[in-house]
């Protein structure tokens, strides 16, 4: 009940404000000459508003999904809007200026389908994907490293450890680590610091296991930091770490503060701390305002500047809201300076004779998440589509731009360029380009990728599925290539329109 009175308070003042910017339309009009001569009016346009909205439940934002709500609120705005147009030409009475009135309502939709839009960015960002995928059902393993059997573990060593990690973290944080880890051997070095100047200094190959208490989210540059922890590692040893990822903050800040207020702060949170450090022209702003502290990470991003820094997952856990995660030393960083943190990528992609290119999007994936292509396949394989299973990488706003195709627009200039034409097989990546066949690999890299998949005239729905469908199309583009891109490329726009075939 007290949600559904702020989100009237919320809309009410929302219809106020265009009310408002309406009136700077007819310059002869003054706000509050223009309400004191027309109080009736005003009225009946406010209960108008209200009993309408709450007939098409615009008050009632239940769901994950904003397009069936975004319909309710377009519903009933265009009925109080019709309302409205009927009192106005059939009472002289209620002469409310059209400008006004379809001023107000206009803009009033507008602003609605940003503040319920963003309220449900933030319903579904805390809804989906917190569970770490690698614990779904399965018996943890032993991670312990036992560096010499005939050396026995320093208890007293062992003690202060204990009381350290306890004193720092908690009981329960001990628990986990000494029922994963040897942390009374000396190969097990453990730390609390968000600077690598600690590590650097340390010698190399002398640890199997780093452990560091510190949060990511304080370290200012994280994958230096996780570089300086890969040097000192031998070959399989292995990196601990932890993290309140975005999804834990969100809860924090929403329970610490009472609601609307929670609501308010957590959208200036939003901006400063996950908008301003994605944009280079705002970047500065954000290190200056944070210094690096206190940042926002997903857990897609933490294991993703994992894996670049030459690292894999083996175990994640969720302790007293931050996550762990044990990872394993198996290669030396990539030291990726292409790495991308803003809304617009690069993505590396097989093209024609096996070349790789270079293919934009807009970015629907958390940062470095592109490094997970097969940790995920390796722990959720594929649905139908071909898509992987409860992708966690994906952001909120990424499968609203998914499902609308606004991801896809960059790669254009790619078409432009050169690199793909308007119909042809899906540009993949490495590591899903050898999920396939020899001979389908070899018949892909004959051609040029395309824009519009066969996929979008066959609706595949397994991946040997979605393999058959480009050989018939490949197989077709060989013997008649104009009249197959020609007949895919309507086929394809009539199953989009009217069948409302989508590709995830």
């Amino acid at each position: 009940m007290a949600l559904r009175i702020w989100l009237i308070v919320f809309d009410l003042l929302i219809l106020l404000a265009s009310f408002f910017i309406s009136l700077l339309f007819k310059p002869t009009a003054h706000f509050i000459d223009y309400v004191s001569e027309n109080v009736v009016p005003c009225t009946i346009f406010v209960a108008i508003w209200l009993v309408s909205s709450f007939l098409f439940g615009k008050y009632h934002p239940k769901g994950k999904d904003f397009a069936p709500f975004a319909s309710r609120i377009l519903l009933s705005n265009l009925s109080s809007l019709a309302v409205l147009a009927v009192l106005m030409f059939s009472f002289y009475y209620f002469s409310f200026s059209r400008i006004v009135v379809f001023g107000t309502v206009g803009i009033a939709t507008f602003f609605e389908f940003i503040f319920f839009g963003v309220w449900f960015l933030f319903k579904q960002s805390h809804e989906v994907f917190d569970e770490p995928i690698s614990l779904k059902g399965k018996p943890k393993k032993d991670y312990k490293l036992v560096t010499a059997i005939d050396i026995p573990i320093d208890a007293a060593r062992k003690k202060t450890i204990k009381n350290s990690i306890v004193e720092e973290l908690g009981e329960n944080v001990y628990q986990y680590f000494n029922g994963i880890l040897n942390l009374g051997v000396e190969s097990t070095l453990i730390l609390s610091t968000t600077t690598r100047f600690n590590i650097d200094n340390q010698p190399s190959h002398a640890f199997n296991t780093i452990i560091n208490l510190k949060r990511v989210n304080d370290l200012r540059r994280i994958n230096k930091f996780f570089e300086s922890a890969n040097t000192k590692l031998p070959k399989g040893g292995l990196f601990i770490c932890r993290a309140e990822t975005k999804n834990l903050r969100k809860e924090r800040i929403l329970k610490k503060f009472p609601p609307v207020i929670n609501l308010i702060y957590y959208s200036f949170d939003f901006i400063v701390k996950r908008i301003l450090p994605k944009f280079s022209l705002t970047k500065g702003l954000y290190f200056f305002l944070t210094r690096g502290e206190n940042r926002v990470i997903t857990r897609a991003e933490l294991l993703g500047r994992l894996y670049s820094c030459g690292f894999e997952v083996v175990d994640e856990e969720f302790v007293d809201k931050h996550l762990y995660v044990v990872s394993r030393k198996v290669k030396l960083p990539a030291y990726d300076l292409e790495a991308t943190y803003g809304p617009l990528i690069k993505l590396r992609r097989i093209g024609k004779d096996g070349k790789e290119i270079r293919v934009y999007k807009m970015r629907t994936m958390h940062p470095y998440a592109e490094y997970l292509q097969e940790y995920v396949f390796e722990k959720n394989e594929l649905e139908e589509g071909g898509k992987f299973k409860d992708d966690f990488r994906v952001s909120t706003l990424g499968r609203l731009m998914r499902r609308l195709w606004i991801d896809e627009l960059p790669m254009i200039y790619n078409l432009l360029k050169g690199d793909l034409k308007i119909v042809g097989v899906r540009p993949l990546s490495r590591h899903y380009f050898n999920l396939y066949t020899k001979e389908l690999q070899e018949k892909r890299t004959r051609y040029k990728p395309g824009l519009v998949p066969p996929f979008y005239a066959d609706n595949p729905k397994t991946l040997e599925e979605i393999m058959a469908s480009e050989h018939k199309y490949l197989d077709a583009y060989a013997k008649h290539p104009f009249w197959t891109d020609f007949r895919y490329f309507f086929v394809a726009v009539y199953n989009i329109i009217f069948k409302r075939y989508r590709s995830s």
